[in-house]
């Protein structure tokens, strides 16, 4: 059998995106093979000077831009873009996050470098999409969180809307932009030819919210906030015991009925109130004070053990640390070690997704700003070594002094 490839070997993609949800999804097609060109300005991409940091080097931009190598241009000059377009020209993908008209206005937007390389598909990610009353807004997570109804639905039912523990509409946009990357290539295959998709961070976290938006358009009601439990079904949500909390998933009644029998309680399983998810959400007070009583004189480990050997899903609560470095993370390889001798015993992350006839995800580190500059333009823009003596003189790579 022939050697096993990485998905996507082959693919050229030239990336104009900063900080999280553009690099996230270029950085998931790195992981797979792709050769991510990452064209930065002469200050750099906003997140290398985002800490925290170590040895100079900023952990959040070395994660969203592994395995990426870098370019830098100066977009104001017009040599730096004539060099994008023999770039482009040469390239699979285009993917970009700055503020709609500001591509176009450049000269490296859609249409400009399709008319160039007719197979070409670009991809724009904004906050709010290149359309529409808001398309002109800037967009940060926590903005997107607050106007998509996320926010709303989080938190304690009598305490304030609550940001989600995580940049969600940032990594969800960067998810739905590398899904639509691979659907337009296989377009692109397919056809011929190439096109310009387009990617906002308020419509992707909208069709995040799966659960709110089904029981929305069947009730006409907007979710509500019901802190650490479900808000249909119960027993199912956080739980006190005594040395901390557990999560408990209690959905049907079968599974109630073992829940009872592990905590040697036959009489919760004849309650009448407890008789069906919807009485048991409708009594949840009463059920969270009898399983907290019962689980309040076990730790934590004994309580998931005595519930899991009982068949009812139920979990410690693990922090990020605890739940990178379990067995099961491990096992699965969720973290590789990456050769960065500016960051000795680097591990980073990589696309979550086992492909078993594909060769293991590349892990290579992020790239010092401009490090690949001069060898890219000379392969795919024909410049010589006296022409990137002049452009750098010029002042196409940023200032000379």
């Amino acid at each position: 059998m022939p050697p096993a490839t990485l998905p996507l070997d082959g693919i050229r993609i030239l990336d104009f995106t900063r900080v999280l949800a553009g690099p996230l999804s270029t950085a998931l097609l790195a992981d797979l093979g792709a050769e991510v060109i990452k064209i930065e300005p002469p200050q750099g991409d906003d997140y290398r000077a985002i800490g925290p940091m170590q040895n100079g080097e900023s952990a959040l931009f070395t994660v969203m831009n592994r395995n990426k190598k870098s370019v830098v241009l100066d977009l104001k000059s017009p040599e730096a873009v004539a060099l994008v377009h023999a770039m482009a020209a040469q390239a699979d993908v285009v993917v970009e996050n700055f503020r709609p008209g500001v591509a176009e206005r450049l000269g490296i937007g859609a249409a400009s470098l399709q008319a160039l390389n007719p197979k070409l598909v670009v991809i724009s990610v904004s906050g709010f999409g290149q359309t529409g009353p808001l398309a002109h807004r800037p967009a940060y997570d926590i903005i997107v969180q607050a106007m998509s109804g996320l926010m709303e639905a989080t938190g304690e039912p009598d305490g304030a809307p609550t940001l989600v523990g995580e940049a969600v509409s940032d990594v969800v946009a960067g998810l739905f932009a590398s899904w639509a990357t691979l659907a337009a290539l296989l377009q692109a295959q397919r056809t011929g030819q190439g096109q310009h998709v387009d990617v906002a961070m308020f419509d992707t976290t909208l069709s995040f919210l799966a659960t709110s938006m089904a029981r929305y358009l069947f009730t006409g009601k907007p979710a509500r906030r019901v802190g650490n439990r479900h808000p249909l079904s119960a027993p199912f949500g956080v739980y006190r015991a005594q040395d901390g909390h557990f999560a408990l998933a209690v959905l049907n009644k079968k599974l109630f009925d073992a829940l009872a029998c592990a905590m040697a309680q036959p009489a919760l399983a004849s309650d009448p109130r407890f008789a069906t998810d919807e009485s048991r959400s409708a009594a949840e007070p009463a059920l969270r004070e009898a399983i907290e009583a019962w689980a309040g004189t076990l730790p934590v480990a004994q309580v998931v053990a005595l519930l899991d050997s009982a068949g009812v899903p139920a979990a410690p609560i693990w922090n990020i640390a605890q739940a990178l470095e379990s067995p099961q993370a491990v096992a699965r390889e969720l973290l590789r070690p990456v050769h960065d001798e500016r960051l000795p015993g680097l591990r980073l992350p990589t696309q979550p997704v086992r492909f078993g006839a594909a060769a293991p995800n590349r892990a290579e580190r992020a790239p010092a700003l401009g490090e690949h500059t001069d060898a890219l333009l000379m392969a795919l823009a024909g410049c010589s070594m006296e022409k990137l003596a002049e452009l750098r003189a010029a002042g196409v790579f940023g200032p000379t002094h």
